[in-house]
């Protein structure tokens, strides 16, 4: 099969991502699992003629250096893609993600009213956070674009690589790709505060610098948004403050008190229809109470903010995984699976009478 065959195939059959490895047939991720398309598996010389389809001599001599390279391109007018071109035992792999071809509104997405609200505000750090795969960048993009379409601002975005790809609306949006328009998350932003910012988003927070960087940057006035692979409002809290030495830890808190807007924790869930997947999400506003939380180093009483936040827009994905589970969407098994604490949701989901006691 030619590159192009696959990649159409996979917008057909809406995929969400692509495996091309050696020993494997063409494989389609669908509704969260692995499809092979036909039964003969590539051998090398396959992997290696597809790579070269969509991959310049300057990238395979990068893959060769290093391993591997990372980076976006878009299918004719039909699709974009995320790609992951790498080694391993010697022979080309490849993993390709189908990004949406449209930006989203927050009802599409399911994201309350009240993240709007965030949005309209001049300063501050707001977290998109979860697992690989869990929709993370489509939700940061939903924002995005309602800032571009809402607001005459200046938006500059750090990305490893470029993903959605947002034109010039309302707002003026600067693009920037680590490795190649920029050596690291952390340089973009801190060059991006001589750019006359409004808003930065920052592709994700990996290390010290860049989450240093970041809550420089909403300090100092701007609307800045970054993911984490972490689940839970008070483990994203911790996970940023434990990557600090713990002599800076006390400072940092204070910091993180004064910046953090709001942290939104997704996974996504099978739906019961077998169409495709939906998110649920855990989110937590900071709060005056919270934000004391978090000053005072008392992050596991978090939770019960969230528990009784409802007043704000806070919820808690169990919390959200029974409202979908009530409504028919998800299954009885596919709510208990992505479960914070599986067994207190089970006795939940028992008292109501839903449509969606199905295996998924």
């Amino acid at each position: 099969m030619a590159i192009e065959d696959i990649l159409l195939g996979a917008v057909e059959k809406e995929a969400s991502d692509i495996h091309l490895t050696v020993g494997r047939p063409v494989t389609y991720r669908m509704v969260g699992s692995l499809v092979s398309v036909g039964s003969r598996p590539l051998v090398p010389q396959d992997t290696e003629a597809l790579a070269k389809e969509i991959t310049t001599e300057v990238q395979r001599k990068k893959i060769e250096e290093v391993g591997g390279i990372d980076f976006g391109f878009s299918f004719k007018e039909k699709a974009r893609f995320r790609v992951s071109c790498f080694k391993q035992q010697g022979h080309y792999s490849m993993v390709l993600r189908l990004l949406p071809s449209r930006f989203y509104t927050f009802q599409d997405i399911g994201l309350p009213p009240q993240i709007i609200e965030t949005l309209n505000l001049p300063r501050g750090l707001v977290l998109v956070t979860g697992p690989t795969g869990s929709g993370k960048t489509t939700t940061l993009a939903t924002m995005l674009n309602y800032i571009n379409e809402t607001f005459p601002k200046h938006l500059i975005t750090a990305e490893d690589p470029i993903e959605f790809v947002h034109p010039h609306k309302k707002g003026i949006v600067t693009q920037r790709e680590v490795g190649e328009d920029v050596p690291s998350f952390s340089e973009a932003i801190v060059k991006s505060l001589r750019q006359d910012p409004d808003v930065i988003l920052i592709g994700e927070m990996r290390d010290l610098p860049t989450m240093e960087s970041a809550i420089r940057a909403a300090e100092t006035g701007h609307l800045v948004f970054s993911t984490l692979h972490t689940t839970g409002a008070a483990r994203t809290v911790d996970r940023i403050i434990d990557v600090f030495p713990s002599h800076q830890q006390p400072l940092v808190r204070v910091q993180l008190a004064a910046t953090i807007v709001a942290v939104i924790s997704q996974v996504l869930v099978p739906r019961l229809d077998g169409k495709g997947r939906v998110a649920a999400f855990e989110i937590m506003f900071a709060t005056p109470a919270i934000r004391n939380l978090i000053r005072e180093g008392k992050t596991y009483q978090i939770l019960s903010e969230l528990q009784t936040g409802s007043r704000f827009g806070m919820i808690m994905l169990d919390d959200y995984l029974k409202q979908l589970y009530s409504q028919g969407v998800i299954g009885y098994d596919a709510a208990l699976e992505f479960a914070v604490d599986a067994h207190e949701l089970s006795v939940q989901l028992s008292k109501i009478q839903a449509p969606a006691r199905g295996r998924r």
